[in-house]
């Protein structure tokens, strides 16, 4: 298996700009090349700043950007819901981009034919979809970008959050599950940028009032199994970006996760939150 993989990383590099990393790291064989590779966090191979624990890194394309393409998964015991695009350079959106490799590509491709000029580019680039295209029809698999299990997911999602993903959480007949923040989206965006932005520590920790109240609504939420409102909130603070609020999102994220049974995904954040970095997130670099 490993020799089959073994420079297949870069079939899409001259073509593209794109290369396989992540899993295909794995199936290639590049962890038993590391020296000390029994001491590497995989966690943390190729998880990007603002990737939530959900989004693993499968493919990486312009450097500048951070641009990458990942599986997304609501439960880490599920298969992925769909593939998301980011770049981490820019901001923590991940754009919706198919249920599969295959259509995440597809739609970079088409993409990237409208901004080629050249003719042998293009046409290079036009060989490449009709294979590809091909390939997807043979295996069965949608080149829509949003297909209907993506719509159906769609509806079961409680709240979109910062990084426009959507979390969902199990929900029962009585609506317990879930329970909104006292916040608008806007609102606690507000409320970031006023801690972010303020003088001193004495008027940052004023400002951290509203925030220590909702994580008290949290609580409150806990007690009464509606773990999607700390889920939530950890994941807004998370999401915003500043080093500000890794110590509350420590608190809230892991404890929702464990408490949503996704055991993995509070491991994921608590490495990630301890070592939190804008690059060198290729853990298997020489």
């Amino acid at each position: 298996m490993t020799n089959l993989w073994m420079g297949k990383e870069d079939a899409l590099s001259a073509s593209l700009g794109l290369r396989l990393v992540g899993p295909y790291d794995i199936l290639a064989g590049k962890h038993k090349m590391k020296k000390k590779s029994a001491s590497l966090n995989f966690n943390l191979h190729w998880r990007f700043y603002y990737d939530p624990p959900e989004f693993q890194t499968i493919i990486i394309g312009d450097c500048k950007t951070e641009f990458h393409m990942g599986y997304f998964r609501d439960s880490p015991d599920e298969l992925p819901v769909f593939v998301g695009t980011n770049e981490a350079k820019k901001n923590c959106i991940i754009v919706q981009s198919g249920e599969n490799v295959f259509a995440a590509v597809k739609l970079f491709l088409m993409k990237k034919l409208k901004e080629v000029t050249d003719k042998k580019k293009t046409s290079l680039l036009k060989t490449i979809d009709e294979k590809l295209t091909e390939a997807a029809r043979e295996l069965g698999f949608s080149l829509e970008q949003r297909t209907v299990k993506m719509k159906q997911r769609d509806k079961k999602v409680v709240t979109k959050t910062f990084h426009g993903a959507g979390l969902v959480v199990p929900v029962d007949k009585n609506d317990v599950g879930y329970r909104e923040l006292p916040e608008t989206d806007a609102s606690l965006r507000r409320i970031c940028k006023t801690i972010v932005e303020a003088p001193g520590d004495a008027e940052r920790l004023r400002a951290f009032a509203p925030v220590q109240e909702m994580m008290t609504y949290v609580q409150f939420a806990n007690d009464e199994c509606d773990y999607g409102m700390g889920l939530e909130l950890g994941m807004d603070l998370f999401c915003h970006g500043s080093h500000y609020f890794h110590k509350v999102a420590g608190q809230l994220l892991p404890l929702a996760y464990n408490l949503l049974k996704r055991n993995l995904f509070a491991e994921i954040i608590e490495a990630h939150l301890a070592d939190r970095s804008r690059g060198d997130v290729d853990q298997l670099a020489a």
